[in-house]
């Protein structure tokens, strides 16, 4: 695996102090050893190799595994690996830590790295973590925990593509340093986790699987079946039991296409709710130095991942739409509409009202995934670094606020005057738009509220500090539009 990785990353020169460049000094790169020929051995050679260190690899067989590493890679028998390098990372599964213990002799006094991750039934078996057990085997050494929640990709590809922070843990705090050192060198980023105890903890992080999605998305999937059976039940079955027509070929698409606003809607409402809550029951403590409750809590921290459900169900609702004209039950009704044009020889079909109502329901939509784009992108990480807290703020909480008013109003224009019609209560249930319209409404209306000059001086007050019947008291500037701007404690 010769070329661009094989590269050192750090220049060996020295810079005078006038700031030009010196002639270059021969330094000796610092040599690292690894025990372990697999595939996580491999990329952390490679990422070793590229960041100027010596790397020297133990094997027990050397001779097969030599050629899938980089060249620069000293690929050798494990004894003779370890008997130079201070430094030794352990790439090798737990079960195999009792291998090495003929190497004890030899890794006295070292350091060794441990990278290992155990299987979830190995996590929940094991009172140990994987580091405390190898620690356990070798006692005159100093082991770090580190690496393992890097992946082997961003290892090879660098950490401009991967997760950039390696968690360090161990009992020995010039170790820690040296690790961390060598991280940074590396292009992470070092995160101190304390003392080897908390290794399992450490461990236990690239076993779950998206733990901050798991509400919000149960929460996405329980709506979306109970909004399909609501519309399933209006607009399928009651043709079928009360007319005997067979609309069961809408559930495919329509049924679908007509469930997933829904489901956007409401979650985009949820990422708000919270936040009008939270601002009640600030007004009603008079404080802000009182915890929330934990549900509320947990709520608040699950914005982001419920925004973008939101945006995924409003996409996947754009897309639906796009596909009904291509539908062939879409056709048929197109023919036949026409055949009953001719039939009653009418030469000009053109409904004023229905023309306008269309025109602007489907501007709001547009302009409402618009902004719930706008809001997405500035929810990765990378773009949300590059704004400062004002734009930031700006963008998720105002222009936030704005889609929801858009998709209430692309709501409210879809549903025209249909709630006060008799024949769209299909089995005495109302529309399903009107369902929807609640909570946004009663957010609108607390915002509303909120904006009041009795109750939003005394919001600013709490947020800055003031309390009901407490100590802290203080009067708001007469300008208390600019502390609102400029106060975001």
């Amino acid at each position: 695996m010769s070329g661009e990785m094989d590269k050192p990353l750090l220049s060996r020169r020295l810079v005078d102090s006038d700031g030009s460049l010196a002639a270059e000094v021969p330094n000796e790169a610092p040599k690292v050893g690894i025990l372990g020929s697999g595939d996580f051995a491999r990329s952390l050679a490679t990422r070793l190799v590229g960041s100027g260190f010596s790397v020297v690899v133990g094997s027990r067989n050397p001779k097969r595994t030599a050629g899938l590493f980089p060249s620069a890679a000293q690929v050798t028998f494990q004894e003779e690996a370890v008997s130079s390098p201070q430094v030794i990372f352990v790439a090798v599964f737990r079960e195999h830590y009792s291998s090495l213990c003929g190497l004890g002799d030899q890794l006295a006094g070292k350091i060794l790295v441990d990278v290992s991750n155990p299987t979830e039934k190995e996590h929940f078996h094991h009172r140990q973590s994987n580091a405390e057990y190898l620690a356990s085997l070798f006692p005159a050494c100093t082991v770090v925990k580190a690496f393992n929640v890097v992946s082997a990709w961003a290892l090879q590809a660098g950490p401009r593509d991967g997760n950039r922070q390696v968690l360090i843990c161990s009992d020995q705090l010039e170790a820690k340093r040296t690790i961390s050192e060598m991280a940074r060198a590396m292009g992470f980023t070092p995160l101190d986790m304390g003392s080897l105890a908390s290794a399992r903890e450490v461990e236990a992080i690239p076993l779950r699987l998206l733990p901050s999605w798991k509400v919000p998305t149960l929460l996405a999937l329980g709506l979306f079946v109970c909004f399909y059976a609501y519309n399933f039940i209006r607009d399928v079955l009651q043709p079928y039991v009360q007319g005997h027509e067979n609309k069961f070929y809408k559930m495919p698409l329509s049924v679908v296409n007509t469930t997933l606003p829904c489901v956007a809607y409401v979650m985009l409402s949820l990422v708000y709710l919270p936040g009008v809550l939270a601002a009640a029951l600030q007004l009603k403590r008079g404080t802000k130095y009182q915890r929330f409750p934990d549900w509320l809590d947990h709520w608040l921290q699950h914005r982001k991942q419920i925004g973008l459900l939101s945006f995924f169900f409003a996409v996947l609702h754009a897309l639906y739409s796009f596909c009904l004209p291509l539908r062939r039950s879409h056709r048929y009704d197109l023919v036949n509409l026409a055949v009953k044009q001719v039939l009653a020889n009418k030469s000009h079909l053109w409904v004023e009202e229905e023309v306008w109502r269309m025109e602007i329901y489907l501007s709001l939509g547009i302009l409402a995934l618009g902004m719930l784009s706008l809001l997405a992108v500035t929810s990765l990480p990378s773009i949300a670094n590059s704004l400062n807290w004002k734009e930031f703020s700006f963008v998720q909480s105002t222009l936030g606020f704005v889609a929801l008013m858009l998709s209430t109003l692309h709501t409210l224009t879809y549903g025209w005057t249909r709630a006060f019609k008799e024949n769209h209560y299909k089995f005495y249930l109302p529309p399903t738009f009107t369902l929807t319209l609640f909570l946004p409404c009663v957010i609108i209306l607390a915002k509303g509220l909120f904006l009041l000059p009795c109750l939003s001086r005394r919001l600013i007050r709490i947020r800055r500090g003031w309390e009901k019947d407490g100590a802290v008291k203080f009067m708001l500037p007469a300008d208390h539009t600019q502390g609102e701007k400029t106060s975001h404690v």
